[in-house]
């Protein structure tokens, strides 16, 4: 290969491939590196040096220089490109160890085995020039949607050719379940990933991921990318059912008919693009409560009862939208838990209208029989929210004070037999306890102590059976047991029913 060839191949290069032409002199250079080592018998280091404006190169074999090993009588470990310190310095005295010294030797013609590996190395430092070069130019448009062709299907994920010679991979489990894809069909997907690897693909591109349907709307609609419509949060069943949460900053534009276009035109496209799938649009609202209740509808919903400490409501529907509340499959309250950030419990509005009679029996049923009231007394009591004679006990006497018609006298009185009663309870408790008898085997069982196996037989868990069929809900209030604990308890009881003997 002529010197002016040299320059046409970089040039061609660099044109073709887009890559910096020092990237192609740096590969024609380790190729010759690479032929003139070839050379030699014992392993050497050779720098190829290439005069960018003429084609011109040298040659030149290197030494590194060492201090001397004296595993090895004081010699150098790897002759063909190590010299001793003390040699390095007769001719340059100023040399150090970890310096290099080096000797201009003959270079190598471009025979055609030469030629093959310059091929090689040039084709190698082109792609990873290439795929540096899309990294480069991806790793600020992570968020943002990407379209292309698909390119091939390879065991369920598809490979996107974006042009320019540029790759995006979509994996199995971040396409739409059911899609239907085919070579050469066009699709659209958000970016979620860039990463740089040596090999295997770069772009990481999702068709599942929330943040789709986020950025389809501001594709869609205007008033999404113009900020005036703010999307608060999105949660998607991919293929089958979406939820969205927006709100304006322009009190004069309704956002959901902003979203939904005329005769529905936006959502449409959106849902179309997303093979079909379902896209209800909610008003966002800083009332957590209402917001839920956006969140479930077009299900009617009674009443919620919100939990801050476990962050969770306990929502109450009637019990001809209880169905639709909860969604095929519980679609409907998983995508609105989701949106929200809450767990949401859905629960029949009658069952609990029932279950809260129930509990306001057993309450005035409990005053009247230990605090010694009249059902009139009893009545109050409950209306201002008391259920149990702990809370009598222990309330502040002013609230008690603040029910119509209790004076002092009898808000002493009913704290005392409150506390009476529940004095009674304790030593009846205890009695219990100290009667009851536990089996062997639940007493010796692992992880089991005395005091806690006859508390557990006071509540009429005697065997390893009984607490077996226990769940953790039931246990976890006694001896201050903790849920871990209690798992481990009932799990480790169960053993005993897959035993062979038990089989």
């Amino acid at each position: 290969m002529a010197n002016k060839e040299i320059l046409l191949v970089a040039d061609v290069f660099a044109n073709e491939k887009e890559i910096n032409k020092e990237i192609i002199f740096q590969a024609i250079e380790s190729a010759l590196e690479a032929a003139t080592i070839k050379r030699y018998d014992n392993p050497v280091k050779v720098r190829v040096t290439i005069n960018r404006q003429t084609g011109d190169y040298n040659s030149y074999r290197r030494w590194l220089v060492v201090e001397p090993n004296n595993e090895i009588n004081g010699d150098v470990e790897f002759p063909g490109w190590q010299i001793l310190l003390e040699a390095a310095q007769i001719d340059n005295p100023e040399v150090q160890v970890g310096d290099y010294v080096e000797e201009e030797i003959e270079s190598v013609e471009f025979c055609r085995i030469a030629a093959q590996t310059a091929k090689q190395v040039i084709i190698q430092k082109v792609r990873e020039a290439e795929r540096r070069k899309v990294v480069e130019a991806y790793q600020d448009r992570v968020g943002e949607l990407v379209t292309g062709v698909v390119k091939r299907v390879e065991k369920g994920s598809v490979y996107l050719d974006l042009g320019g010679h540029v790759e995006a991979y979509i994996a199995r489990e971040d396409l739409i379940p059911k899609e239907s894809i085919r070579m050469g069909d066009r699709v659209r997907g958000y970016l979620k990933a860039v990463r740089s690897e040596p090999r295997g693909p770069q772009l990481f591109v999702s068709r599942t991921d929330s943040e789709l349907l986020t950025a389809l709307f501001r594709l869609e609609v205007p008033e999404v990318g113009e900020g005036v419509i703010e999307i608060m949060a999105a949660a998607r069943d991919p293929g089958s059912r979406a939820k969205i949460a927006v709100r304006t900053h322009d009190p004069r534009l309704d956002p959901v008919g902003a979203c939904v276009g005329m005769r529905g035109s936006r959502v449409q496209a959106i849902s179309n693009e997303l093979s079909g799938e379902r896209v209800d649009i909610i008003l966002w609202n800083p009332n957590e409560a209402q917001f839920v209740i956006n969140a479930l509808s077009p299900a009617e919903i009674e009443s919620i009862v919100v939990d801050e400490d476990r962050h969770c409501m306990d929502v109450a529907v009637p019990s001809d939208n209880l169905s639709q509340a909860i969604g095929r499959g519980g679609q409907n309250v998983r995508l609105a838990t989701e949106l929200t950030g809450w767990e949401l419990n859905i629960h029949d509005s009658a069952q609990i209208h029932k279950n809260q009679d129930e509990q306001v029996a057993q309450s005035k049923k409990e005053f009247v029989e230990l605090l010694d009231v009249d059902d009139e007394i009893a009545d109050l009591l409950v209306e201002v929210g008391l259920t149990n004679i702990e809370e009598i006990a222990y309330i502040p006497a002013e609230e008690l004070l603040e029910i119509e018609g209790f004076d002092l006298e009898l808000v002493e009185a009913l704290r005392s037999r409150a506390k009476d009663a529940l004095l009674i309870k304790a030593i009846a408790r205890e009695e219990k306890i100290e009667s009851a008898e536990p089996s062997q085997e639940l007493s010796a069982m692992e992880g089991m102590d005395e005091e806690l196996a006859r508390e557990l037989a006071a509540k009429g868990i005697v065997t390893l059976d009984d607490l077996a069929e226990q769940a953790i809900d039931d246990i976890i209030d006694i001896a201050g047991l903790t849920e871990e604990r209690a798992g481990k308890l009932i799990m480790k009881a169960r053993e005993s029913w897959f035993t062979e003997d038990k089989i």
